[in-house]
């Protein structure tokens, strides 16, 4: 299997745009002749805006952009200029009157790294960011949407560990699947081949917490509703195979697991875990069952990606 990034499948552009001085940013997925889109929500605590339109029961059959973002719910206003973008560009959903750009996003939780709350991603960061939208391929870190994300947000944020945004990909059989990972959790990143912790909560010390230490940090936690800092993993994973909405919304189940094999604990009450899945469908049909399982893989290394080397 050949290994790509998600901007390697025809049709899906990334850009980021970022303020360094706030150090919060957001990124913009682009297709420009439209995907099939669906997805699928485990996380509890959710910011984001336009996932019903993703429903496979719903009318909306093509987007042509996706937007991520740091800034909690002020971050969705990156959305706007997504939108805006797309609109000049004549994108959208053909209503028989006008194009409407359908924008589904979705926004991490990146305070207190986010050090200038009063500086949130917007309209204007959106619409750089979706100007910057390109086929490059995607290199994992702090950036975008990602800038200040962190896993293991336990409790003293000197405790978490950087992390960031990832992307992976396979190309085999013709089929390609790739995903790309904004990892900010409340649980810690882990190598699923072995289970072992390779980011996350740090003991005082700054050695990582093992899975032990991890469980009786979450026995500790107080109960008072919203007392823990928000978190989220936000995965949008993009095939080239033809895919209906709700194959692709079954796809989009399948591909979510990856999250639960890579972050521990995953899909909590404080983190807003959201999975998007894309379909260009200018690629052939294939089993689901072995799309689906492709998809886990590739968003369990995406994840893996994101953490700094």
């Amino acid at each position: 299997m050949k290994e790509i990034t998600i901007t390697a499948i025809e049709g899906i552009l990334v850009g980021h745009s970022e303020d360094h001085k706030a150090k919060t940013g957001c990124t913009a997925i682009v297709a420009p002749s439209g995907v099939t889109a669906s997805g699928h929500f485990p996380g509890f605590a959710p910011a984001s805006r336009e996932t019903d339109a993703l429903r496979p029961e719903n009318s909306v059959p093509r987007i042509h952009g996706l937007s991520l973002s740091g800034g909690s719910a002020f971050g969705l206003a990156a959305a706007q200029g997504l939108v805006r973008f797309l609109r000049e560009k004549g994108l959208g959903f053909d209503t028989g009157y006008l194009r409407v750009p359908v924008v589904p996003a979705a926004s991490i939780y990146d305070y207190p790294n986010n050090l200038s709350q009063g500086t949130l991603p917007d309209e204007a960061m959106g619409y750089a960011a979706a100007q910057n939208a390109s086929p490059a391929p995607l290199a994992p870190g702090p950036r975008g949407a990602g800038l200040s994300a962190a896993s293991g947000k336990l409790g003293d944020p000197a405790l978490s560990s950087p992390s960031g945004l990832g992307s992976y990909g396979v190309e085999t059989r013709s089929i390609q699947m790739a995903a790309l990972a904004v990892v900010n959790p409340l649980g810690s990143v882990i190598d699923p081949e072995n289970g072992y912790v390779i980011s996350g909560l740090k003991n005082p010390d700054g050695s990582l917490a093992t899975r032990e230490g991890i469980l009786q940090a979450l026995a500790n936690l107080p109960q008072a509703p919203g007392s823990p800092p928000k978190n989220t993993v936000l995965v949008a994973v993009a095939t080239n195979a033809a895919l209906d909405k709700p194959d692709l919304h079954r796809l989009a189940i399948m591909a979510a697991t990856g999250i639960a094999r890579t972050v521990y604990p995953a899909n909590t009450p404080f983190d807003g875990d959201a999975l998007f899945a894309l379909a260009t469908d200018t690629g052939p049909t294939a089993n689901l069952a072995w799309l689906g399982a492709l998809a886990a893989e590739v968003v369990a290394q995406a994840i893996i990606s994101s953490v700094p080397a």
